[in-house]
C-alpha cells in the first residue's frame, strides 16, 4: 500500500478521513466499499496495525470516479484499531475499531488510488485523574444517558465504563453532544483532561441539562 519507508524513518500510518471525530477510548463503526479502503482494512487485518482517522475540513469520505480527493482535513487524529470486520455482502465490509493515541500528523501525501499516508509522531494520552467535585453532577448525568440509550436498544460507548476518569467522561460526552466537528476537535486535542470536562460541564449547564 505504500513505499517501503528508508531506515530509521517512522513508518507510515494510513489514513481514513472522515466527517467525524473520533477520541480515544471511542467506538468506531464504518460501511467499508471503496477498493482503497478495502484494502486498508485487509492490511490492517493481516499484519494486526492501526489507521488512522482524521476529522475532514474540506471535501467528501467518497472518491469521485476520475477525480483526485481535494480533501483538506485536521493536522491531529487518533488511532484505530480493529475490533470486529463482517462481510455484509460482496465488496462490503461493515467494521467495527476502537480510538486509541492520538497523534500529530508529519508530511501527510495521497497515493494515485486516492489512499492517504502519513508518518505520525504520537501525543500523550490523558493523565488518569477523578472528576472534580463541581464536576460529578455531570458524571452522573452520563450514566443517566447511558441507561437511558441502553432501553432504547444502543450502546455507544465501551465497557467498562470510567466515570471515576475525567478524562473518559468528558470524551464520551463529546461524542454524543450536538455540537461542530470543529468544536469536537478542538475538545479533542486539549491536553488537560479537567479543562475538557470542564467545558463540557458548562456547555451542559448552559442548555440546562446538568442543574
Amino acid at each position: 500500500m505504500s513505499a517501503e519507508p528508508s531506515e530509521g524513518a517512522n513508518p507510515e500510518l494510513p489514513l481514513f478521513p472522515l466527517q467525524a471525530v473520533l477520541f480515544p477510548g471511542g467506538r468506531l463503526t464504518l460501511k467499508v466499499f471503496e477498493a482503497r479502503y478495502l484494502d486498508l482494512i485487509g492490511r490492517c487485518l493481516r499484519e494486526r496495525l492501526p489507521f488512522g482517522v482524521v476529522c475532514l475540513r474540506q471535501g467528501a469520505e467518497v472518491r469521485r470516479a476520475g477525480r483526485r480527493d481535494p480533501a483538506q482535513f485536521e493536522m491531529r487524529g487518533v488511532n484505530a484499531h480493529l475490533d470486529d470486520v463482517d462481510a455484509e455482502q460482496a465488496g462490503i465490509l461493515r467494521v467495527v475499531a476502537v480510538g486509541r493515541q492520538r497523534f500529530v500528523l508529519d508530511a501527510p501525501r495521497q497515493q494515485s488510488d486516492g489512499l492517504w499516508l502519513a508518518r505520525t509522531e504520537p501525543l500523550p494520552d490523558d493523565e488518569s485523574v477523578a472528576p472534580q467535585a463541581r464536576h460529578l453532577a455531570t458524571v452522573k448525568a452520563l450514566a443517566n444517558a447511558i441507561a437511558t440509550l441502553r432501553q432504547q436498544g444502543s450502546q455507544p460507548f465501551i465497557e467498562p465504563f470510567r466515570f471515576d476518569d475525567a478524562g473518559w467522561v468528558a470524551n464520551r460526552w463529546c461524542e454524543i453532544l450536538p455540537i461542530s466537528l470543529a468544536a469536537k476537535q478542538k475538545l479533542m486535542e486539549l491536553d488537560q483532561p479537567h479543562l475538557r470536562l470542564q467545558l463540557v460541564d458548562e456547555f451542559l449547564r448552559s442548555k440546562g441539562v446538568v442543574a
